[in-house]
């Protein structure tokens, strides 16, 4: 059996505005991770690109952590791991970077031990490293992603859009822990918003399945995040009100953030461009990148 893998995991935006926790989207921006397991002890890890000399090479690597997972509940022992990583997904900006680590450990590691675990097994042990499946969910099977969580297991829906649409990532240059941005989150929110992102979820949901993107405008509104953690992020509501007034189908928040994404059908490029413009304004430096669906998710090189 080989001992060494190549995995590509495409990093993704999750909540998608109202979705909170719940609905998210695998884009064209790659992680690759290469997994050797080996009788010799240690653990090694090398980072090319973002994270390089900043990412930890110890056992409280996400993506150590995933491969031990896998190793125990497999009952292999290997007492040498080693990982190289190619990333490109920028860290800590809400783009899916740990989702990625995590999704690459599990599935390298699986297809090192034989394939045993179903994609079902990885998603919920990749759910109890990050917490909640709404970004391990697309990395794993690619598209557009809704899940829930029952009794300790995650449970997913993955669709593609019947149209194409594109997504313009702006990405500032400061990071943004998920941690960081949940504690401004308040315990409880009132019924009316409540009631507002329940109404703009199923819309938004109803919107992506049927190709219906002008109602994203309203369908990407939020109360239960977004606002409270606007605050974080300078400039959050003039890049996104300069998104939608350069022709954006509708613009939110990716995942935690700081990165802000806008849905497009027209001139992505002159969105992007706003969007930078406006950040700027509030001195803030920030670059954009073009996406589109992923409709793979996490696959063997």
């Amino acid at each position: 059996m080989a001992n060494t893998v190549k995995i590509r995991v495409p990093g993704t935006t999750a909540n998608c505005g109202p979705g909170f926790d719940a609905v998210g989207i695998a884009c064209t921006i790659y992680n690759e991770l290469e997994l050797t397991l080996s009788p010799q002890a240690g653990i090694s890890l090398e980072v090319a690109g973002e994270g390089a000399g900043a990412i930890p090479a110890d056992g409280s690597n996400v993506a150590i952590k995933a491969v031990q997972m896998v190793l125990n509940k497999t009952g292999r022992h290997y007492p040498g791991i080693a990982l190289k990583m190619v990333n490109n997904i920028p860290l800590a900006r809400g783009l899916g970077s740990s989702a990625a680590a995590i999704v690459g450990g599990l599935v390298a590691a699986n297809e090192l031990t034989g394939c045993q675990l179903s994609k079902q097994e990885i998603l919920d042990m990749a759910t109890s490293i990050e917490g909640h499946p709404d970004n391990v969910a697309p990395a794993i099977f690619g598209g557009i992603t809704v899940s829930i969580m029952d009794s300790g297991s995650a449970k997913y829906l993955r669709f593609l859009p019947p149209k194409d649409f594109s997504m313009v990532a702006v990405i500032p240059e400061f990071n943004l822990s998920t941690k960081a941005a949940r504690r401004v989150l308040p315990e409880s929110v009132p019924f009316a918003d409540a009631v507002f992102n329940v109404s703009r979820s199923a819309l938004l949901v109803g919107a992506l399945c049927t190709g219906e993107f002008k109602l994203l405008l309203h369908a990407l509104e939020d109360r239960l995040h977004q606002p409270y953690r606007e605050k974080l992020i300078p400039g959050m509501a003039q890049v996104l009100t300069a998104a939608r007034q350069a022709g954006a189908l509708g613009a939110a928040l990716s995942g935690a953030g700081p990165c802000l994404l806008a849905f497009t059908d027209g001139d992505s490029d002159e969105v992007g461009q706003v969007m930078v413009k406006a950040f700027n304004i509030h001195k803030i430096k920030a670059r954009y990148q073009l996406l589109n669906i992923d409709r793979q998710g996490a696959i063997i090189l």
